[in-house]
């Protein structure tokens, strides 16, 4: 399965915006690319100006419908375990991976949404990580520039490569137009203490394929996909 799983060190930090700007940037360049989120939350909640619900900007990049990007939705904004206890309906680990090898089936490449960071509990017995863990694809995380970032970056990375993943980079995001000291020493810290690539992701204004395209195309796709074979 070719493709990148885009995780995050928490929840708003950029995920959603992250795997969008990945996949148009690559459907702009002629990829067959499709998008997942295997779970999604709080569709409960009015969806913020400018900016649409994560599957249904997700599935705009990839020419998908939303149902095909978010297999498993839930109304309240809670956690997916606590979701899936409130309706009555479990969430399996086995049927969370079969949707998404189906998704693989129909693209060059897929790019996978998590939910929030790698610890979140999908069910009882099963996380983001166990998740990511059982694909095989290599991680991108999404994370804040500014303050307190390091400690949550490096606390995913040591939680990722504990348990066998591998990391293709780093993202902050969304990037500022100029950078002070504190978000260049933060990328510069994260990686050299990190041992990772960090690229940056500036701020999309607009749920628009195009502005995802062209901020995608500052990340360094080809080289995380090439470093997946």
């Amino acid at each position: 399965m070719r493709g990148l799983f885009v995780t995050g060190t928490d929840t708003g930090v950029g995920k959603t915006v992250l795997a969008a700007a990945i996949a148009a940037a690559l459907r702009g360049d002629g990829v067959a690319v499709a998008t997942l989120k295997p779970i999604m939350t709080g569709l409960d909640e009015p969806a913020p100006a400018q900016w649409p619900h994560d599957h249904e900007l997700l599935a705009r990049v990839a020419g998908r419908q939303p149902g095909e990007v978010a297999p498993r939705t839930f109304g309240p904004a809670v956690s997916p375990h606590l979701a899936a206890e409130l309706s009555g309906t479990p969430v399996s680990s086995e049927s969370i991976e079969e949707s998404v090898r189906e998704a693989a089936t129909c693209a060059e490449v897929l790019v996978v949404e998590g939910v929030g960071g790698l610890l979140v509990p999908l069910s009882d017995d099963y996380d983001v990580r166990a998740l990511a863990r059982a694909l095989g694809m290599p991680l991108v995380i999404a994370a804040r520039p500014g303050l307190g970032t390091i400690n949550h970056t490096l606390l995913t990375l040591e939680s990722a490569r504990l348990a066998g993943l591998k990391v293709a980079g780093v993202v902050l995001t969304p990037w500022p137009r100029d950078p002070g000291t504190i978000e260049e020493s933060n990328r510069e810290t994260i990686a050299r203490l990190g041992a990772v690539e960090v690229a940056s992701l500036a701020r999309v204004e607009r749920a628009e394929p195009e502005l995802l395209r062209r901020a995608g195309r500052s990340l360094p796709i080809a080289r995380w996909l090439d470093g997946a074979r």
